[in-house]
């Protein structure tokens, strides 16, 4: 059995990953300090079930996270996943974001080269270092904004191209622990996500809005589409990324110093509208949209090419959209208490 210790180990990801390694029979620690709304009850529904350690403290802390992790020295990996989520909140708060996620990670990233023990350190990105990607021509066809020149998906050679605080926060910390690879020979992996959605995800309207949608959808709640809905991402669900994990730390010695580009990928690629009309067909009730203004940044297009994976790791996802939305939709309504009104 391994130790695995996860930063942000109460979130939406962070939860999901500790209940499937506590059930593998592996030892969980997690460092959290309980910020995100949702995250109290994930943590409660963790420990319900499985001997979690659980270790209340703050990355932005540097000496906290320092006799956090000399206290951890044994652990197999980090999953780092202590963040701040999302674009809007950077915009308004900009030094919050860069206080937890660039500093944040550094602090986590010195901690645990100071401590001597050697995990396979994984930190969670984002597909928002690549920027707004204005290069890459995107066309309107059947019903959907697609790339018109990268069929595959946008690779891990796309130029970086930091936009928004969060981009650039998010994309410090990608490069810090790429090189702390190079430099100081951890093996640290850098996975730059697209959309994940699943179990657990107490969606905001600007972070999570796969979860976002269903939960407005079960309640009946309006719902704003900014842009023309027409906008398309790849949709990975919770259970395929917590399979990546177990195999980025199975397979170590070959993801080490690499960056993956981790999503759905083209196969399971979806618009707004299209997630809106599933939603629509499982809660059996006409949604309340309304539309509003593009969002500064969005990306009408986000497609990742997940070969490298797939390649170096033997991973691929296997729950589609389609499959996916249900299972959370289903999750949703089952756990109608948890949602309030």
């Amino acid at each position: 059995a391994m130790k695995v210790v996860i930063t942000g180990g109460a979130g939406f990801i962070g939860c999901n990953a500790a209940m499937r390694l506590a059930e593998l029979g592996h030892e969980v620690v997690i460092f959290d300090n309980l910020s995100r709304p949702g995250s109290e009850r994930n943590l409660a529904w963790l420990q319900g079930q499985h001997k979690v350690l659980f270790v209340r403290g703050d990355v932005r802390d540097s000496s906290d996270v320092e006799s956090f992790f000399a206290g951890h020295k044994d652990a197999d990996a980090v999953l780092h996943l202590a963040a701040q989520v999302a674009v809007t909140t950077s915009v308004t708060d900009p030094r919050h974001d860069f206080d937890v996620n660039a500093f944040g990670t550094f602090n986590v990233l010195e901690a645990v080269r100071k401590s001597g023990g050697n995990p396979v350190f994984v930190f969670s990105s984002t597909n928002k270092v690549y920027g707004e990607m204005l290069e890459a021509q995107v066309e309107l066809r059947d019903g959907r904004y697609r790339y018109a020149a990268l069929p595959c998906g946008v690779g891990e050679a796309q130029p970086l191209d930091f936009h928004s605080p969060y981009g650039c926060s998010k994309g410090s910390a990608d490069q810090y622990v790429r090189d702390y690879h190079r430099i100081y020979g951890m093996r640290t992996v850098v996975l730059r996500k697209s959309c994940i959605y699943g179990y657990r995800q107490f969606g905001i309207e600007d972070q999570g809005w796969v979860a976002w949608f269903a939960i407005a959808a079960m309640q009946g709640r309006p719902i704003t589409i900014y842009g023309d809905g027409r906008q398309v991402r790849d949709l990975l669900f919770i259970d395929d990324l917590v399979n990546l994990y177990l195999a980025v730390i199975d397979r170590a010695e070959m993801a080490q110093g690499q960056v993956f580009n981790i999503g759905g990928g083209p196969a399971f690629q979806l618009s707004v509208l299209e997630a809106l009309g599933l939603l629509e067909r499982l809660s059996g009730k006409k949604l309340n949209l309304s539309y509003d203004d593009w969002r500064p940044g969005d990306q009408k297009v986000y497609v990742s090419d997940t070969s490298k994976a797939r390649r170096v790791l033997g991973w691929r996802p296997t729950v589609p959209p389609e499959e996916g939305i249900e299972r959370l939709y289903r999750w949703v309504e089952g756990n109608r208490e948890l949602f309030g009104k």
